[in-house]
């Protein structure tokens, strides 16, 4: 960075820059994370001699370990793509009403998740249901981890509850897929081309203003060849919603590029691979009983309504050391 040069590639300077920023962070963490451990060594001396200084040395005990964790995070990205921003997709699955219903709830639990880890959300696209929730939905987390935290989440979502489209109340399952893509830029490691592209534009429905809603801004791209649908409706013009909708493609077909070779990889060492996305990942019950359990790691919780809030932390860090140990 000190060089003369250095800015006169002012996208490559951006980048390093943020690189130096995210390993300064890291750094500055980590000094005074270990100055604080040295620390409770002097600070539990003097609590044996004075009972009342316990509670100081227990607060910094638990922020020690809290911010400890949060380190032990940082080696578990591993992949390619891990650090950057994710694309994540909910679609509903079947159950009819119920099932966009709760399409709709998972799209706002991780929503909210990525919010509460400090990502900036921008939601790109929503179809709605005809009587509730939705059809489907994409948004974009940028962040530190964004792609490798969002990976965990990656799978089908089993609800169990009383429907409360069901006039004799009865029980329903329903289920709602999570696709999740890296963000990249274009450095032609994706070629398409354009003659297997069918594009339609259409007028965006729901929020967004009176001038998108007036015109046929929205922007739908159908990839022929692998069947891959994207679509962009929150941007003001056409010509950026295809921009948008093109790098959304671009970061799929990507996303569809590293399973193949994921299950490539494991079929040469034999081990078994579940080739299937809609493998169900996580249980929400409601009733009979209240309890979120991930079927990969066995992590559970009782309190449903707080992981639907926005609590993931523990099963995407169950599910991330889980992946860890295995490879």
């Amino acid at each position: 960075m000190g060089e003369t040069e250095f800015w006169e590639d002012p996208e490559r300077a951006a980048a390093v820059s943020s690189e130096h920023a995210q390993a300064s962070r890291r750094l500055e963490t980590f000094a005074a994370l270990l100055a604080d451990v040295e620390d409770l060594d002097g600070l539990a001396e003097m609590a044996a001699q004075d009972a009342s200084l316990q509670t100081e040395v227990d607060e910094q005990i638990a922020s020690v370990e809290q911010r400890l964790a949060a380190l032990e995070e940082q080696r578990l990205f591993t992949g390619r793509y891990d650090a950057g921003d994710a694309l994540v997709s909910v679609n509903a699955g079947a159950g009819g009403t119920d099932a966009q219903d709760w399409a709709e709830m998972v799209l706002r639990m991780l929503m909210r998740w990525a919010e509460r880890r400090g990502f900036q959300v921008g939601l790109l696209e929503v179809s709605e249901g005809e009587e509730a929730g939705i059809k489907s939905a994409t948004f974009r987390a940028s962040g530190e981890n964004a792609y490798g935290l969002f990976g965990a989440e990656r799978g089908v979502h089993r609800l169990v509850r009383l429907s409360p489209f069901d006039s004799a109340h009865r029980r329903q399952t329903s289920f709602a897929g999570v696709e999740v893509a890296p963000v990249v830029k274009d450095t032609g490691e994706i070629e398409i081309n354009e003659d297997d592209l069918q594009v339609d534009t259409y007028r965006a429905s729901g929020a967004g203003g009176q001038h998108v809603n007036k015109t046929d801004s929205a922007v739908r791209i159908t990839h022929r060849p692998t069947g891959i649908v994207v679509q962009c409706q929150n941007e003001r013009s056409q010509s950026s919603n295809r921009g948008t909708a093109m790098a959304m493609l671009r970061a799929k077909l990507l996303e569809r590029k590293e399973r193949e070779r994921e299950q490539e990889i494991a079929a040469e060492k034999g081990e078994a691979q579940d080739v299937n996305f809609g493998s169900q990942i996580r249980s929400y019950v409601l009733h009979p009983y209240t309890m979120v359990k991930d079927h990969r790691t066995g992590h559970e919780m009782g309190d449903v309504q707080r992981v639907l809030d926005g609590d993931l932390d523990g099963f995407v860090r169950s599910f991330l050391l889980t992946s860890a140990s295995s490879r």
